[in-house]
């Protein structure tokens, strides 16, 4: 699926290639409509074209073919400094000989604003990313997140109405980069900002955004809210790369509107819903998340279940991370809540799991 929402959005990209060599396509029939004021994330793996995507809108790499537009404008031959846009890379990229409200000044006297404003400006993002007494430092003297404070109110400071980020919490520890996100995302929508930011952290661009577009091999995958993502993947490929899945390889045998039933290579035969299968025949990959599947499951009538035998248990503090062997293969992952009375499973137990029909899905082998 290459195709998004209508072409009136305030950041459009139309039919836009990129290639670097004539013959190779890092990014393909790319149709992308992003809404104002939207958190956009570009989720994929290195070489997927996601970071492609950013440079063409940046101005820093051109379109091959198609256009780029930001607020019906076509700015292909748009030189990047003219575009009026917020950057904020992984590396911070700031000024190593200027003091931290030197830097955010910088934009601002490109921009030919007189002092007083630019004083202005510069307290309000600093203030805005809370690092209003930090103004006469230089970079050499803050720690890594403070340093992207400071690139995240220079991307700021010019009130622009559309900022780019690119992969820019890369380098910050587990703890700061959750708190930034957070900030980020408040920040972004306080102030009605489009943002696209790219990134191959799944947990990032689920928390953050209001849409995520998954590349790969040049293409949009799915483009779709992080929830229906999740829930919902429309390829193998997604249901993989976003979070973590459980596959099981099987054969349709029968297809009847919005189930079907697939026949696994051990034999058995489950319930599952049809969303990348078309005929009777088909082969095909199941796709169940860990956390919707049960062990000696108490789920009703509907559900499946199946032989399982332990591999693995592992305790990971609120949850229970089980490993088992079942329809032929061993990595086969069940999550489970960590409550009161829960039991351990030793290596080699014999268990049931199951799950309803509609946690299951088959997808595209």
């Amino acid at each position: 699926m290459s195709d998004t929402t209508s072409g009136d959005g305030f950041v459009v990209f139309d039919r836009v290639q990129k290639s670097y060599d004539g013959e190779t396509l890092v990014v393909k029939d790319l149709n992308l409509s992003i809404g104002k004021g939207e958190f956009l994330t570009m989720l994929g793996p290195s070489g997927s074209g996601k970071t492609t995507c950013l440079m063409m809108l940046a101005g820093f790499e051109t379109a091959t073919h198609g256009d780029i537009l930001l607020d019906g404008r076509e700015i292909n031959n748009i030189p990047p400094h003219k575009r009026g846009i917020g950057m904020v890379f992984q590396n911070y990229a700031l000024f190593p000989h200027m003091t931290v409200a030197e830097n955010l000044s910088f934009p601002l006297e490109v921009r030919k604003i007189g002092k007083s404003d630019r004083e202005a400006k510069v307290k309000r993002a600093l203030d805005m990313v809370q690092m209003g007494s930090f103004a006469g430092r230089r970079p050499a003297q803050l720690s890594g997140g403070q340093q992207q404070r400071i690139a995240l109110a220079r991307a700021l400071v010019f009130e622009p109405e559309l900022v780019l980020m690119d992969e820019p919490l890369g380098a910050l520890d587990k703890q700061l980069r959750e708190t930034l996100q957070f900030e980020i995302t408040n920040l972004a929508h306080e102030l009605g900002i489009t943002t696209v930011y790219v990134t191959h952290d799944q947990t990032e661009a689920l928390t953050m955004s209001d849409r995520v577009a998954v590349f790969d091999d040049g293409r949009i995958q799915q483009l779709a809210a992080p929830d229906a993502l999740y829930e919902e993947p429309q390829n193998s490929f997604v249901a993989q790369f976003i979070g973590e899945n459980n596959t099981l390889n099987g054969t349709v045998k029968k297809l009847e509107g919005s189930t079907c039933v697939v026949e696994l290579a051990s034999g058995e035969q489950i319930d599952a819903l049809p969303v990348n299968v078309s005929a009777v025949g088909d082969k095909t990959l199941v796709s169940i998340r860990p956390e919707r599947v049960e062990i000696d499951p108490d789920l009703g009538p509907d559900a499946h279940t199946l032989d399982a035998e332990v591999v693995e248990f592992i305790y990971m503090g609120d949850v229970f991370r089980t490993r088992l062997k079942v329809a032929g293969r061993d990595d086969f992952i069940v999550k489970t809540r960590n409550r009161a009375g829960q039991a351990r499973l030793s290596p080699g137990q014999k268990v049931k799991i199951g799950w309803l029909p509609q946690d299951c899905r088959a997808l595209d082998p």
